[in-house]
């Protein structure tokens, strides 16, 4: 057996980051996004887009009940931002918006009317329950991949 010092060093050295951009205590690199500019690259893996929509696509299919996600800036009062937004999700009436601002460390969730029977407030807070363990880890793809699971299996079958 071995023993000794664990040492973690980046692998990039925090001098040669471009200005906005730090190493993590988890070893992430965080960077800055002017708004305006072009991104570099997209800020999803194709793996997880991947996993977020064959998600949705279960969900949907078990449930009869339109899923969709929303990432971003829900603005001041988030609650009325996720209201703003719902109206203007595929099939608004009989879906669900699950609804996340990661800069606020906010997720909102909101069903249509169609559904409000089997999109209650029971499956709407085990959706953001799920959602939340992951989120409090750095996870934000692995917090809605669950909360889709979580509430899909709770919402009745038609």
């Amino acid at each position: 057996m071995a023993s000794g010092d664990v040492l973690q060093t980046p692998a990039v050295a925090p001098e040669d980051l471009p200005v906005g951009t730090v190493v993590t205590t988890s070893g992430r690199l965080s960077a800055v996004h002017h708004v305006g500019e072009l991104l570099d690259q997209p800020p999803f893996t194709t793996d997880d887009l991947v996993r977020i929509d064959d998600a949705l696509i279960d969900a949907t299919r078990l449930t009869k009940v339109r899923f969709n996600i929303y990432i971003g800036d829900l603005g001041e009062d988030p609650a009325m931002g996720a209201d703003a937004v719902f109206p203007t999700t595929p099939e608004a009436e009989r879906s669900v918006l699950i609804a996340v601002s990661p800069n606020q460390r906010v997720i909102e969730v909101r069903g249509g009317s169609a559904v409000a029977n089997r999109v209650t407030d029971r499956v709407a807070q085990l959706g953001v329950t799920a959602a939340v363990a992951s989120f409090t880890e750095g996870n934000l793809i692995d917090g809605l991949v669950s909360a889709l699971r979580v509430m899909s299996a709770a919402i009745a079958p038609r």
